[in-house]
């Protein structure tokens, strides 16, 4: 009996190493993504979220800084629709100013009074005229590029300190990127999302040298209302 026994435990003492070999082979569980993985799990989370949506609007608020001081503050109601249809109503510091933006196109209108409508002026989409303060393109501004820009950069540009976290229903991470105005300067982002729609409510740019560049504070979304295509005008 003792010498049965004795057999049985070198026969599984042969195979421990393979059940061990097997057990760490195995795939980490969809819902819980290894520390490596989880910044990226997020972004496709976002972009499938993203997939969804046929057209949104929100609030935001744009804060730039010059060399890490805030220096300008911009309100404005952005809407968007599919594909790329972009306008823009400033609230703050131009309480009348509307951009108006479709793809593919190489022309921004600006229409100066939204009660005088009629009254359009057209620009090159790279003119300083309709450019951000930090350099962003009007084409460069909604949730669809941001997302894509996301996902791209965590799989091409080496990562730093993630700064991952998660409380009240939000994430926020941190991510490096070539600078999405140009893609030639390396900086760091950092993004918080509301775990319940998956998309960005708070983004904030900065040097590698923890300067801030530009912070995005996004706030009542509303999705699918059916945007009429006439409030893209030309």
């Amino acid at each position: 009996m003792a010498e049965m026994f004795e057999i049985k435990i070198k026969s599984i003492s042969r195979f421990l190493p393979v059940l061990l070999l097997l057990f760490w082979a195995l795939p980490l569980s969809a819902s819980e993504p290894s520390k490596e993985n989880r910044v990226l799990a997020v972004a496709e989370k976002m972009e499938a979220a993203f997939k969804e949506v046929k057209d949104y609007t929100c609030d935001i608020e744009h804060i730039y800084f010059t060399d890490g001081v805030e220096d300008q503050r911009y309100r404005l109601k952005f809407f968007f629709k599919k594909k790329k249809r972009i306008r823009i109503d400033f609230s703050s510091p131009y309480p009348e100013l509307t951009l108006c933006y479709q793809e593919n196109d190489e022309k921004v209108t600006l229409i100066p009074l939204r009660f005088l409508s009629f009254v359009r002026f057209h620009y090159a989409i790279n003119s300083p005229k309709v450019l951000t303060p930090a350099g962003q393109r009007i084409d460069q501004t909604d949730l669809g590029f941001f997302i894509e820009f996301l996902i791209r950069s965590l799989k091409t540009v080496p990562q730093g300190e993630e700064g991952y976290r998660e409380e009240g229903g939000k994430i926020t991470f941190q991510f490096q990127a070539l600078d999405y105005t140009g893609g030639e300067t390396l900086e760091k982002y950092q993004v918080t999302v509301s775990s319940g729609d998956w998309l960005p409510i708070r983004i904030e740019r900065r040097t590698l040298k923890g300067k801030s560049i530009e912070i995005s504070l996004l706030q009542n979304y509303r999705i699918n209302t059916h945007l009429e295509d006439t409030l893209f005008i030309r």
